[in-house]
């Protein structure tokens, strides 16, 4: 074999390899430095290609982050040291969506290309990670103190690995061989003195003649940040208007008078509530509640608005979270035992288990959402009831249990196990390479919720009730029969008020109505996989390299929500269980041809051809190709480029899921303010023909069926969102265009440009309400109109059920450049020095979700993505001392505007950007070409981290740092990306100081 030897490839070689003894998937790398320069390989496999060579530049583009770079850093997982590759988009979940629901709920997803984490395929030492029914793996269940390095290849690979791989794949290799032992404390916190976050970490190893032995054990737990500690978190809107959206369904509690139900002095259909210090069984202390939730004259933060006027309205932010928090424990054990000198068995075993807790607002109950729960009886105040002041029964009373914030647990325990036989043989005077491999991935999910009301109990507790005179308390029930075990309730009895019926320091009462519920969850990934590689032939380029492999993976996955829930029992989001399974039998082969080789003009040029047959007990066959083409006409520069196809199959939940209530967000486009209706002729008709005279003057209603502030509205009752069984695979197309050059004249200095692009059609995508109701109305396609899709209530028009799944339909298109520099040097007087830079710049990111014909192929939607983000690193290391200094950039984003008002020159400061459609296009609303669209569009923001190292003489380090050093603070964002808040999910709150020591034994 010619082990050639070149400054590219060793620049490239010393980023992937150098100083490790580790293993990429089923290959082995040996490396080991020199006196000089020069670095000298055994065969290895590089994530993307199947195929071990001496050689580790490849036609695909592998960004590398080895251990000394994650020891710089001063994140402490997996999940954000990946977040902050310049490559990756914005989370799929972030700590900062306390909201979030579902199995997923409380993970880490990574989504590269801002493609979707399910399109990003996770392995670890190249085998698959486990995922959930919804198809997300989370990168939370691996332990930071077991990583050696993580790559990560910038390309579509399902001709490789599979199913999922369309925006990349991220191989994290755990550390092996391990030789002695080294603990690590860590601890720190944001400057403002929350967010604690103290980890401890463990490894210790040994080495002998047939072996190796690695284990490694991890436990961290990181504190809560309130939103109500920061100050663009502390209000719906952030502080700019603190006022602003605050709900009227209150802790107050209150109810709309009805003839029945009237207040003396009060309009019929006013909504009221209890005055401050009232007798709540006084009608005549009852007063209209202030519902402005918009800027006030006056206003304050206590009091929502004018002060010294009753407003029944509350801040939720004040009860959420802005940064969960979570508790980690992880074990980790690598074992290698070499059976004969050519046959090794190679195990893995990792435990791991992760709890985290969000908390929110207590649950807005209102009665008029819960009107066919019971029986058909709903929920209302009894006219019987001794709290009721009217004497009718009230049947659109409403209250927030501020008392109970609702908190949901996610207790998530990953097994893993890995085991393959490998090894090597000559034949023909060839070497081959093969292994025969297993592995097992469990997780065993415990969700517990609190803060949902039981509403039998809520309705018991509402009904006929009285005064025990014998007692001095009031009962559920009648004189004549009492109902026992029952707590009665008086629900406009305002927080932070003590009296009968009171949910203040009631412990009687809040064990009664509050019923923690218990949702279960598990996912089995097992995988059979055998592979062979090596040379077939010499050809006069060099020998023709392949790889030949077959897998056979099963993935398995049930989540049962509770009892309570399932039923519909509960003001929780009812939802179905979901289980199911399915399998894939697949062969692979992959070619190395090389072409030309030592010429001028052409020191190599190989072409790299893979394809994958894969066979899906649900959907059927599909194939999958990748050609890559490496030239380097000389040896100082590469040129690359490929293309590949990829796929996504459909998960269990996509295919197997249970329906679930969700209050979605959405646009109505009959709105006459925020929606197509407000200056669209046709959907104006279209809106007619359901709403009558109602249509001129209709417009959506959210929380408390009070009209919505903005588009995108919450609904105020829930919708349902189910599968699909029918469902094909998301098909890909990607490519890439890159060079690498590593100038001779500059020592140290690598620069890579690579251009890419992704197309994924017939997406997998959630039929939102949105889409729904724009084909009704603003399309006029009739299917879309039926009553088994949605309908609106008789009397005020508002869409009071609607069921959606997900369908493949539309595509999405994502195109760009990743550039990256990196510069090294060394001085006899000054120490060493080294400079990196990584930069993703995104040109294009747009989507369709709908078949019709009559939208335009772009245009038609925009995410909430950066683009540019970059990393500059600088490193200076000299004797015992290190200093370390990153910038990590984001540039200016455009959000969709969420507060126009037409006429409003304040309001509309919000909306910045105004952008012109081009002639013939359709928006996303339905306007047509003449129509403009408004964004909002936020500056560029640069975080900057130092530390600092010294390694003390007792064989220990210290290490000091601060993320964030110069406390900078993002911009508000109304759309709240990857947030429950108004600020980015991703983006730094606060200057994070911390110290970390380690001792090596």
């Amino acid at each position: 074999m010619n082990c050639k030897t070149t400054k590219l490839r060793d620049a490239i070689s010393f980023a992937l390899a150098a100083g490790a003894v580790s293993v990429i998937g089923t290959g082995t790398a040996f490396a080991q430095q020199a006196q000089g320069d020069a670095t000298t390989l055994d065969r290895i496999e590089v994530t993307g290609t199947r195929i071990r060579q001496v050689d580790t530049e490849t036609a695909q583009p592998v960004f590398t982050l080895s251990r000394a770079d994650i020891e710089k850093q001063g994140f402490q997982s997996v999940s954000d040291i990946l977040q902050n590759i310049s490559a990756m988009g914005p989370p799929t979940i972030s700590r900062a969506s306390p909201l979030s629901a579902g199995e997923i709920a409380g993970g880490t997803y990574i989504s590269m290309r801002n493609l979707g984490a399910q399109r990003t395929l996770v392995l670890v030492n190249g085998k698959r990670l486990g995922i959930s029914t919804s198809g997300y793996a989370d990168v939370s269940t691996i332990p930071a103190v077991a990583v050696e390095r993580i790559e990560v290849l910038k390309d579509g690979a399902s001709s490789t690995y599979g199913s999922d791989a369309i925006a990349g794949v991220i191989n994290i290799i755990t550390r092996s061989n391990y030789e002695g032992a080294a603990a690590s404390a860590y601890f720190g916190q944001y400057g403002e003195g929350d967010g604690e976050i103290t980890k401890g970490d463990f490894i210790m190893g040994f080495t002998g003649d047939r072996g190796s032995l690695t284990v490694a054990a991890e436990w961290g737990e990181e504190d809560v940040v309130k939103a109500s500690d920061r100050p663009y978190s502390a209000f719906p809107r952030s502080s700019y208007h603190p006022t602003d959206n605050w709900t009227t369904v209150g802790q107050y509690g209150g109810w709309v008078t009805t003839a029945t139900t009237g207040v003396p002095g009060v309009a019929t259909g006013t909504r009221v509530i209890l005055r401050p210090g009232g007798d709540p069984r006084n009608l005549a202390d009852y007063v209209p509640q202030n519902q402005v939730i918009g800027t006030c004259v006056g206003s304050t933060p206590t009091t929502g608005c004018t002060p010294g006027v009753t407003d029944g309205k509350s801040n939720t932010n004040q009860q959420t979270d802005l940064r969960t928090p979570v508790e980690r424990k992880s074990i980790y054990l690598d074992g290698v035992f070499d059976i004969t000198d050519s046959v090794r068995f190679r195990t893995n075993l990792a435990y791991n288990n992760r709890v985290t807790d969000r908390t929110v607002a207590g649950y807005p109950m209102q009665a008029t959402s819960f009107a066919t729960s019971n029986g058909g009886t709903g929920v209302p105040l009894s006219a019987a009831s001794y709290f009721n002041p009217t004497g009718a029964t009230i049947s659109n009373w409403w209250r927030r249990t501020w008392e109970a914030p609702r908190v949901s647990s996610s207790d998530l325990t990953t097994y893993r196990f890995t085991g393959a036989f490998e090894g090597s043989f000559e034949w023909a005077d060839r070497l081959f390479d093969w292994d025969v491999s297993y592995l097992y991935n469990n997780n065993d999910l415990l969700q517990t919720n609190t803060g949902n009301l039981n509403l039998a109990n809520t309705a018991r507790a509402l009904g006929p009730s009285f005064l025990d005179s014998a007692t001095g308390q009031v009962r559920c029930g009648t004189t004549a029969s009492p109902l026992n075990g029952c707590v009665a309730w008086n629900p406009f009895l305002p927080y932070g008020v003590e009296g009968p019926g009171g949910l203040t320091n009631n412990k009687a009462l809040y064990d009664y109505l509050f019923q923690a519920e218990h949702a279960t969850g598990e996912t089995e990934t097992t995988v059979y996989a055998a592979n062979l590689a090596g040379t077939i032939l010499a050809l006069p380029a060099g020998d023709l390299g392949f790889a030949i492999g077959v897998e056979t993976r099963k993935e398995e996955g049930t989540f049962v929500p509770d009892a309570l829930a399932v039923t519909g029992g509960s003001t929780n989001l009812s939802s179905g269980p979901t289980g199911g399974s399915y399998s894939v039998d697949e062969i692979y082969l992959e070619l190395q041809i090389p072409i030309l080789a030592d010429l001028p003009g052409a020191r190599e040029l190989s072409l790299n051809i893979a394809s994958r047959y894969s066979d899906y007990d649900t959907f059927g066959e599909t194939t999958n190709n990748k050609f890559g083409l490496k030239w380097k006409p000389i040896d100082s520069l590469l040129l690359r480029a490929t293309y590949a196809d990829g796929f996504r199959a459909p998960t269990i939940a996509d295919l197997y899921g249970g329906g679930s209530q969700t209050f979605s967000f959405f646009t109505d486009p009959c709105d006459t303010n925020f929606g197509s209706s407000a200056n669209n002729a046709t959907t104006r008709a279209n809106c007619a023909a359901d709403l009558g005279a109602l249509a001129s003057t209709f417009r959506q209603l959210g929380q408390g069926l009070n009209p919505a502030g903005s588009p995108n509205t919450q609904t105020p009752v829930a919708f349902t969102s189910g599968s699909n069984p029918t469902l094909t695979p998301e098909l890909s197309e990607s490519q890439t265009i890159g060079a690498v050059w590593s100038p001779s004249f500059i020592e140290g200095l690598n620069i890579s440009l690579d251009w890419w692009k992704v197309r994924i059609g017939d997406t997998i995508v959630a039929d939102s309400p949105t889409q729904i109701l724009n084909d009704c109305y603003i399309q006029g396609i009739t299917s879309r109109c039926s009553n088994q899709l949605f309908t609106r209530d008789a009397a005020l028009g508002y869409i009071n059920f609607l069921s959606f799944g997900s369908r493949n339909a539309g595509f999405r298109k994502v195109e760009g450049f990743d550039f990256d520099v990196t510069y090294r040097w060394t001085t006899e007087n000054f120490g060493n020095f080294s400079v990196s830079s990584n930069s993703t710049y995104t040109a294009k990111d747009y989507f369709v979700s709908t078949n019709d014909p009559r939208y335009a192929t772009s245009g038609v939607g925009f995410t909430s993505a950066f683009r540019i983000r970059s990393n500059l690193g600088v490193n200076w290391q000299m004797g015992a001392w290190g200093v370390s200094w990153t910038a990590r950039y984001y540039s200016s984003m455009k959000e969709g505007c969420t507060y126009f008002v037409p006429g409003s020159t304040e309001a509309n400061l919000e909306c910045n950007e105004i952008v012109y459609a081009p002639t013939g296009v359709i928006l996303p609303n339905g306007d047509p070409a003449s129509a403009i669209s408004r964004r909002n569009r936020v500056g560029s923001n640069t975080f900057n981290d130092v530390q600092v190292r010294w390694d003390a003489p007792w064989n220990a380090t210290i290490s000091v740092g601060a993320n964030n050093v110069f406390e900078k603070v993002g911009p508000v964002m109304y759309t709240q990306p990857s947030a429950n808040v108004s600020y980015y999910g991703n983006f730094d709150i606060g200057r994070f100081v911390y110290m970390k020591y380690t001792q090596k034994f």
